[in-house]
């Protein structure tokens, strides 16, 4: 059961993940984490980091991680195609019927218009990822201040993501024996 169940989790994220990547991780999510349970936010959100700072496409790198953990290599397989069947199937089958097309404001209009979706959901998500993060041991004061840091970085410097996650390892496993202190939770829960 749980091979089937696999194959349809990623099945609707590969037919319904409408922009790539970026776009499918709020489906994946609600696949993995809300329905099947699977997995938790937190374990969500560590595999979400480590896929964006290695090479390649994160929603291949995700189904691949998750069906294994899952299933085991018949579970990756499994996953894999399931992500990847739906998109090839749709390519050869819009793409030859939209070709002829392409010049009509209604199949540009019908582009456009996923794009606002899209943007909610992964702001959805991310909003999701904030909470946790700032209720977590980190608190409030740490998680906008890591926010902004990060903003900064990747938009304003152009910070390649995978250094800025390296460089917030690194500063982790430096820490890691030194736990934060009532002092330190910048605008956490006191306790």
């Amino acid at each position: 059961m749980k091979q089937a169940d696999l194959f349809l989790a990623f099945f609707r994220v590969g037919i319904l993940g409408y922009g790539g990547g970026p776009s499918s991780i709020p489906l994946v999510h609600k696949e993995v984490v809300e329905k099947y349970q699977w997995m938790d936010t937190d374990e969500f959100s560590d595999i979400l980091a480590l896929g964006n700072a290695l090479p390649g496409p994160i929603a291949t790198k995700m189904a691949g991680y998750i069906g294994y953990r899952i299933g085991g290599v018949l579970g990756m397989v499994n996953a894999l195609m399931a992500t990847m069947v739906p998109t090839i199937i749709l390519m050869i089958l819009l793409l030859t019927g939209l070709n002829s097309y392409k010049d009509e404001p209604w199949v540009n209009g019908m582009a456009e218009a996923v794009v606002p979706v899209v943007a909610v959901m992964l702001a959805v998500l991310t909003w999701d990822f904030i909470k946790k993060s700032g209720k977590s041991k980190l608190g409030w004061g740490w998680t906008l201040i890591i926010l902004a840091g990060s903003l900064v970085f990747l938009e304003f410097l152009n910070v390649h993501p995978a250094i800025l996650i390296f460089v917030l390892l690194i500063g982790a496993l430096l820490k890691k024996d030194a736990p934060i202190s009532k002092g330190e939770k910048m605008g956490g829960d006191q306790e």
